[in-house]
């Protein structure tokens, strides 16, 4: 076990955990925002990132600093937190951005880690290769042999008592980021980046994000803390953490400022074509967009910048309360409908449902069924799982009305589209508390009857009526023939909450 990060809470693989960070002498509670800071220009200044911010921990690039002589000597002399000006804990970078953008770098992976240690980072990172999406596989298995020597090298050097990354790459190959989580896990090292995946973000590829996450969680520990690298825009918090990341980076605050952009949770917008200010933040409370426009260059960088900050420490927030509430799913459903690549993430998300669902937890709050999407969530799965456990009769009725009021069967059953049949006995257990709307759609139904026809592949001996709501007919026809379909669509009921 991992001794410095420990998970408090959990909602599907989201969770609150505290990271421990010895030489900071300091526990950051995750998720996290890591602001980045460029040394070389200070947008909004460490101490502020803290005092105004809440910012617990941030990162910055030492391969920028070791090659910038007076940065160089002034982080030898005096330190990173003094030369930052940051009491929190410090991540440093190691080069590979840079190696990744230009193809060559003059460090290795003892020599950066050192230096990391001697100017007192609290987290360093190795010089691995962030393989881009959709290269050769050949190239990518041979990056990642160049990574696995990086981490070798890594767990080699004396860093003291200094975290260090083991970066998780693999390229758009499920298999090779599955294979480098589990050996960046056996290194002992102690925070795993996920890297490589900005390209994904900057073509909104976030289906293809969601599956290399979701590749390199299963080869990590549970108890392996997980940093998205380079995932700083708030619209892609929430399906984020949901996978179970627990650190994100943002330069996304500080660049859009530069180039006039106005961060939100549902995307980004130009200054220049607002009126109003969607935002109750204190930037936005104190300024009009009007005005905005017409401070100075360095001044409206700062104040968007500020903003960008503003919002995106909200969504962090916002993504904890969720998973406290046990509802991240449905904030991810809310984010999704901002961007039809976003709802592509969604749904790649729910391609790995049982993945998720041996995480998530069994009881919770309530399940909204909100969407197409929500007839595929863990619980539901779940529920079709576990339905060879429930004893039924010799005559059973599933029925989305009540029970008849004459009727020969030996019990009756609720069935509600999305999560399908249940004994009435289990209707305040979750998820069968379920909020369902009356105007159930074709994805629910399907559901439901999948739920039927698992119940009755588990009973075959069993004489099993349906009785439903004018369900759709692709609904109908995953029905196994053994069972008796009543339809109910003209008696004038409706649906019951679950």
């Amino acid at each position: 076990m991992r001794e410095h990060f420990e998970v408090r809470a959990a909602d599907v693989a989201g969770r609150i955990g505290e990271l421990t960070v010895p030489r900071a002498g300091v526990t950051v509670e995750t998720p996290a925002l890591l602001p980045v800071i460029n040394p070389n220009l200070l947008t909004v200044e460490p101490e502020r990132l803290a005092s105004e911010f809440g910012a617990e921990i941030l990162i910055t690039n030492s391969y920028i600093i070791r090659n910038d002589e007076d940065l160089r000597e002034r982080a030898e002399r005096e330190g990173l937190h003094e030369l930052l000006g940051f009491d929190g804990a410090i991540m440093t970078d190691s080069g590979s951005f840079q190696l990744a953008e230009y193809g060559e770098i003059d460090t290795t992976t003892r020599e950066i880690l050192t230096f990391q240690r001697d100017i007192g980072s609290d987290i360093g990172t190795p010089v691995d290769i962030p393989t881009p999406p959709d290269v050769p596989r050949e190239e990518a298995e041979a990056d990642l042999e160049t990574t696995a020597e990086a981490l070798a090298d890594a767990a080699a050097v004396d860093v003291g008592d200094m975290l260090v990354n083991a970066p998780v790459q693999g390229a758009t190959y499920p298999d090779l980021r599955e294979r480098a989580g589990r050996a960046a896990a056996a290194t002992g090292l102690d925070v795993f980046p996920v890297g490589a995946v900005v390209p994904m973000m900057n073509a909104y590829r976030y289906d293809d994000m969601v599956d290399a996450v979701a590749a390199a969680k299963r080869g990590l520990d549970v108890d392996c803390p997980v940093h998205l690298f380079g995932a700083g825009h708030p619209m892609m918090f929430a399906v984020a953490v949901a996978l179970g990341c627990d650190l994100f980076d943002s330069a996304a605050y500080a660049l859009y400022a530069r180039d006039g952009r106005y961060l939100t949770v549902s995307g980004t917008e130009h200054l220049e074509d607002l009126e109003y200010l969607p935002c109750s933040c204190p930037i936005c409370h104190e300024h009009s967009a009007e005005a905005l426009r017409a401070a100075g260059t360095a001044d409206r960088e700062r104040l968007l910048a500020e903003h960008n900050l503003h919002v995106t420490f909200e969504e962090i927030r916002r993504v904890k309360q969720s998973i406290r509430d046990g509802d991240l799913l449905e904030l991810v459903d809310q984010r999704a409908r901002a961007h039809p690549a976003m709802l592509d993430g969604y749904r790649a998300l729910l391609d790995h449902a049982d993945q998720l669902e041996r995480e998530d937890h069994a009881s919770k709050g309530s399940f909204f069924a909100v969407s197409h999407e929500s007839a595929r969530r863990p619980e539901v799965l779940r529920h079709h799982e576990r339905l060879d456990r429930l004893a039924v009769p010799d005559r059973l009725l599933l029925s989305e009305y009540g029970a008849p009021s004459n009727h020969e069967y030996d019990e009756v059953w609720r069935v509600v589209p999305p999560l399908g049949p249940f004994p009435r006995s289990l209707s305040e257990t979750y998820p069968l508390t379920a909020e369902t709307p009356e105007r159930t759609d074709e994805a629910a139904e399907r559901s439901a009857a999948d739920g039927v026809a698992a119940l009755a592949a588990a009973n075959p001996d069993a004489e099993i009526t349906l009785a439903h709501d004018g369900w759709h007919a692709a609904a109908l026809s995953r029905v196994p023939e053994s069972v008796t379909l009543e339809d109910l669509s003209g008696l004038g009921g409706g649906n019951e909450s679950a």
